[in-house]
């Protein structure tokens, strides 16, 4: 009982200090410590969202001081968009080649049979945990603890208010999955995922073993509902710049206490802590953009050039500004070289380990053409040939089209390819090349299960339809003609029940209901639109049936005989009239 409040104590009087005065010397791990790693990547945080890169008017002082203390990679790339981002990450392969080049329409799930960072930490005797956002892949057989994290606590889809999320989820005391299982979680949504992540590193810290933590917030993204505590400094801007700046000062917060927390658990030394961003900037562009041209979803610079900030004090990584050509996919064999984790047998990155340029042990980098494509949700949808950025040293050259010098022109103003036709080649050649690579699987679609013991029964949301872009609640509650189908994998033959919902079987809303506009604690999520269905069809395999349905009938229930194999399920809603409506955004599927 002594021994233990003593300790108690010392790491309370530690993490005092530690706020007041700055982090004190600790003395070196053992030299057979392995590190424990924690990666913090915020959503739709752009470069210039940060008081430390010269933003005027937001305030982010834990992060400035994380700045000072670490490596920054200042030519550090990523996808303008979450999903492939998270892939590239996790992965070290480029989003083309892991599956998950996009953030809706059937292109989320990451290919099984690449491993993942949380295999390979878990491989290696790590514990392994996720607190937050996952965006790659909501069902069987993607989940994350299905991919290598022992722990996870997670939010479906994109997060807070996306289709796949549980309905009415307004970034407080919101429902998430536990390792799978739905639980209702107080607090507030940033707030949840870090309690979570500090409480299961002390479990591990108690124990000696080291921990891999991934903590992806789902702040910023909208919608931008906050504590007004954060929101009020930023008052005077309009609502949706300030509600954006508290999300990014509640971040802030969050990564103090982290840091405090480590410190008082005497993690600090041995911890490598990499803090990122998944995209380029979007709701503070107009306030601060660090002078790049261009915002999430596009492929100007503004579009995927983030922070990456590396701190890892007991290996002396020395802070400073490491201004040569990185990216995300980068940083898991550089991850593998820094823990002396042993790399699985046949693993391909796409990406390069920087850890002896990060030790001081190498003057440059090698020197490399680099690729940003993802599959985009607007204009085209599939991936299509030419439609990217390629990166050598100063030069970017976008759409094949387009020719920048950064170092004359930061802005990409400039168009200058008819001045350097020889440099546009060489990079159009690496393109072509590098095209050929992927252009095999590129239109392939990593099925969901249905039928397995692991998820039975299975719920499909409209983010997953195939080639469609119905990923927003707010979508949903417009009853936006849309349709497509999943693309699933029938595990076991037998008899299946399948329901199809215009509403998630959660919200218990019958299929031509109207609903008023919900008001959570600081925001309001757009009301839900009548439909008059009156007829549903259901095609899965070789079964094509239909069927009339009551308006206050919840669902229309199929049951059908299905044979184990790849197939594709498509639903369809039709009024009166037999005019289709949409497809049932929501459908449930049971193997009896």
């Amino acid at each position: 009982m002594t021994a233990t409040f003593s300790g108690c104590l010392r790491r309370i009087i530690i993490g005092v200090a530690f706020l007041a005065f700055g982090p004190p010397l600790l003395a070196a791990a053992p030299k057979d410590a392995k590190p424990n790693v924690i990666i913090v990547l915020t959503d739709d945080q752009g470069y210039g969202d940060f008081s430390c890169h010269g933003n005027p008017v937001l305030k982010t002082p834990n992060l400035d001081r994380l700045h000072g203390e670490s490596v920054r990679l200042t030519d550090f790339h990523v996808t303008p968009m979450c999903t492939p981002t998270r892939g590239q990450l996790l992965t070290g392969r480029d989003a083309l080649a892991n599956g998950a080049m996009c953030v809706s329409c059937g292109r989320t799930p990451l290919r099984r049979d690449l491993p993942t960072m949380a295999d390979i930490f878990a491989a290696n005797g790590y514990r392994t945990g996720h607190f937050g956002k996952w965006h790659l892949g909501d069902n069987h057989p993607y989940r994350p603890h299905e991919r290598g994290f022992q722990e996870t606590v997670y939010c479906k889809s994109w997060g807070i208010s996306s289709a796949g999320d549980y309905w009415n989820n307004d970034c407080f005391d919101d429902f998430y999955y536990h390792n799978g299982v739905l639980k209702q979680f107080p607090g507030y949504n940033t707030d949840v995922f870090f309690n979570e992540a500090m409480r299961w590193m002390k479990t591990c810290r108690d124990k000696g073993e080291p921990f891999f933590v991934y903590l992806p917030t789902t702040a910023a993204h909208g919608p931008h509902f906050v504590p007004e505590k954060y929101r009020e400094p930023y008052r005077n801007l309009k609502p949706q710049v300030a509600g954006f700046f508290g999300m990014i000062a509640n971040i802030d917060e969050n990564m103090g206490r982290l840091d405090a927390f480590l410190q008082a658990e005497e993690l600090r030394d041995n911890t490598i802590l990499i803090f990122m961003t998944d995209n380029g900037g979007t709701a503070g562009v107009p306030i601060h953009n660090a002078g790049m041209r261009g915002r999430k979803q596009e492929l100007y610079e503004g579009g995927h050039r983030v922070p990456c900030f590396i701190r890892w004090p007991a290996d002396k990584l020395r802070p400073g500004d490491l201004g040569e050509l990185t990216e995300c996919q980068d940083l898991l064999p550089t991850l593998i070289d820094l823990c002396g984790l042993k790399k699985p047998e046949g693993a391909v990155f796409d990406g390069i380990s920087l850890a002896t340029r990060l030790r001081g042990e190498q003057n440059q980098l090698p020197d490399r053409m680099l690729v940003v494509q993802y599959s985009r949700i607007t204009g085209e949808l599939r991936p299509k040939k030419g439609d990217a950025c390629v990166m050598w040293r100063r030069w970017r050259l976008i759409g094949g089209q387009e020719l920048y010098d950064l170092d004359s022109d930061p802005g990409q103003k400039q168009n200058i390819i008819d001045k350097h036709p020889d440099i546009a080649r060489k990079m159009l050649d690496h393109y072509e090349r590098w095209w050929a690579g992927v252009e095999k699987r590129v239109h392939e679609f990593n099925p969901i299960s249905i039928g397995s013991d692991a998820e039975n029964p299975v719920r499909l949301a409209p983010g997953d339809w195939q080639e469609v872009h119905c990923d927003q609640s707010a979508q949903v509650r417009r009853g936006e003609p849309k349709n497509a189908p999943w693309n699933v994998l029938v595990e076991k033959d037998g008899e299946y029940e399948i329901a199809l919902l215009r509403y998630p079987p959660e919200a218990k809303l019958a299929l031509t209901a109207s609903v008023p506009p919900y008001q959570g604690a600081v925001g309001q999520l757009p009301a839900g639109q009548a439909l008059p269905i009156a007829r549903a069809r259901l095609r899965i395999a070789d079964v094509d049936q239909s069927q009339p349905v009551r308006g206050d009938e919840t669902a229309a229930v199929f049951t059908v005989k299905l044979k184990a194999g790849r197939t594709q399920l498509q639903t369809w809603f039709y009024d009166a009239a037999g005019k289709e409506l949409c497809g049932a955004y929501y459908t449930v599927v049971r193997r009896k």
